[in-house]
């Protein structure tokens, strides 16, 4: 029977990872934003100004996550759980 390889954690882009999708949901934000003041559709307004504010929260979490992964990042992500270090376990 062949060992299954778990990859290592890799951590290394996360921040820049992060930042690319709060600027991509930033974007989506300001385009709804148009049609919203372009559009008489009340219905329209309404599903775009909920989509708005999902977005909303999404961005908080991802800057808490960001503002998470750059502070690990500076400590060299000094005793995170490396998988690859686990004693092997049968179950």
């Amino acid at each position: 029977m062949e060992k299954n390889q778990n990859k290592p954690d890799d951590r290394s882009d996360n921040v820049e990872r992060i930042q690319k999708n709060i600027n991509y949901t930033i974007k989506n934000m300001e385009a709804a934003d148009e049609l919203i003041e372009k559009t008489d559709s009340e219905k329209t307004k309404a599903t775009l100004l909920d989509k708005n504010k999902r977005r909303r929260s999404a961005l908080e979490k991802m800057r808490f996550e960001i503002a998470d992964e750059a502070r690990a990042r500076e400590q060299d992500y000094e005793g995170e759980y490396d998988l690859q270090e686990d004693p092997e376990t049968e179950y």
